[in-house]
């Protein structure tokens, strides 16, 4: 686990039958070193229409925000911050397995929240990775320019790649 650096770059994987889906190469060596082996974290984001990807040595990183958020909240006088609630959010992701090619096959609920349709785009973010619907990224503000340039990108030559 010692070599895990964070999630940098971008890909995109079209879904495989029986529903499965690949985590590109590049993800893959990362959550690989991040989990110490072939776990893969998804949950929902919690304010976009798409998921996050992590390894298993985030969950220091969540129980360590956690602790921060509660603090904020209680030397502020937040009265609704719920530890619970908060809790379910950050530590309620999928543990997956995927084999030596990256295969895994995603939970229904999952690809219902993240909107999953044909395929996924991933874009790292540091400690944690995006995996979007493409079409759901096109639908994102300015913001997102960079990352919805790059999607398009990869969807097309993939699409080059399966029609020769």
């Amino acid at each position: 686990m010692s070599a895990f650096v964070g999630y940098s770059g971008q890909a995109f994987s079209p879904a495989g039958d029986k529903g499965r889906f690949v985590l590109p190469a590049a993800f893959r060596k990362a959550v690989k070193e991040s989990s110490g082996g072939r776990i893969l974290c998804l949950a929902a984001h919690d304010r976009f229409d798409c998921l996050v990807g992590f390894g298993l040595s985030r969950t220091a990183k969540l129980d360590a925000q956690l602790e921060r958020e509660e603090e904020r909240a209680i030397r502020l006088g937040l009265q609704d911050f719920d530890r619970e609630v908060r809790a379910q959010q950050l530590f309620g992701f999928e543990q997956l397995p995927f084999d030596e090619s990256g295969r895994f096959v995603m939970p229904e609920h999952l690809r219902d929240l993240g909107k999953v349709d044909g395929g996924l785009y991933f874009q790292g973010a540091g400690d944690f990775f995006f995996v979007w619907n493409p079409a759901e990224l096109a639908l994102m503000g300015a913001e997102w320019k960079g990352a919805q340039a790059s999607c398009a990108k990869l969807v097309a030559a993939a699409g080059k790649g399966a029609a020769e």
